[in-house]
């Protein structure tokens, strides 16, 4: 069980450190209403199997398969909101101290809480990179919306498909978001691991890299994670109850 104490050496931690990572993962966003896609027991993964549709060779051989699928997908990530857990990240946030987000999630709730420095590790559905010309586009300078109701969405330019510049199952990480993400956790003094199981690499590998620098870890998560072991604080519980918990503490000591 929880308890006061362990919130406040978290607190501590948190209020002593100058450049915190924050590593968040599917965990913190089940509370905005997106699931963890992993959850056998969800809708999202029970009309197609993942690693058909969602895969580079899969999205290579069958957009329009990979569109039908991902609609829903975007439409529930584009109406959710961010929950107290990401409000609670972006209150950590105070002058003199740099904190980077680093998550694993492609659903944009970092940056609609109003998170400075936000790393996208595995991208979003805001941005589409034609298969062709290799052009960005978004909703605003593409010719046709991201996620049309029907068909495939092709690059004005060229007519390629466009594919979401989300990561899917068997795509290397974009190269520069890895090195600011590996630059930030080779100089943090805290990081914070929240709401991830740890199993999606090579993502997984940082905490361990910032443990290795001598960085303390504060675990945050339902279950128990891999890295819990090097923790200075390992928090069992719901991130959007423990997150907010800490905040306050902090704002409390000024």
């Amino acid at each position: 069980m929880l308890t006061e104490t362990e919130i406040r050496r978290a607190a501590e931690l948190v209020y002593r450190a100058d450049r915190i990572v924050a590593f968040t993962g599917a965990g913190l966003s089940t509370a905005s209403g997106i699931p963890d896609f992993r959850s056998a027991e969800d809708g999202l993964w029970k009309t197609q199997d993942p690693m058909e549709v969602a895969t580079l060779s899969g999205f290579r051989s069958a957009p329009e398969r990979f569109y039908e699928w991902a609609r829903p997908v975007a439409a529930r990530i584009s109406a959710a909101s961010p929950n107290p857990a990401h409000l609670a990240l972006r209150a950590l946030e105070r002058p003199g101290k740099h904190l980077t987000v680093i998550t694993q999630n492609i659903d944009d709730l970092h940056n609609k809480a109003g998170s400075s420095r936000v790393i996208e590790l595995h991208g979003n559905f805001r941005t589409l990179i034609c298969t062709g010309c290799r052009r960005t586009h978004t909703a605003a300078d593409a010719a046709e919306p991201p996620l049309p109701e029907n068909g495939v969405p092709r690059c004005p330019d060229c007519r390629c498909v466009l594919k979401p510049s989300a990561i899917l199952f068997g795509e290397e990480l974009p190269y520069e978001s890895w090195r600011t993400a590996e630059a930030a956790c080779l100089d943090c003094d805290l990081m914070i691991v929240a709401g991830t199981s740890l199993e999606v690499h090579p993502a997984a590998r940082l905490p361990k890299l910032a443990a290795d620098h001598l960085a303390p870890l504060i675990t945050i998560n339902a279950t128990p994670i891999p890295i819990d072991h090097a923790a200075a604080v390992v928090l069992r519980g719901r991130v959007e109850a423990i997150l907010p918990a800490i905040a306050a503490e902090v704002q409390a000591r000024g």
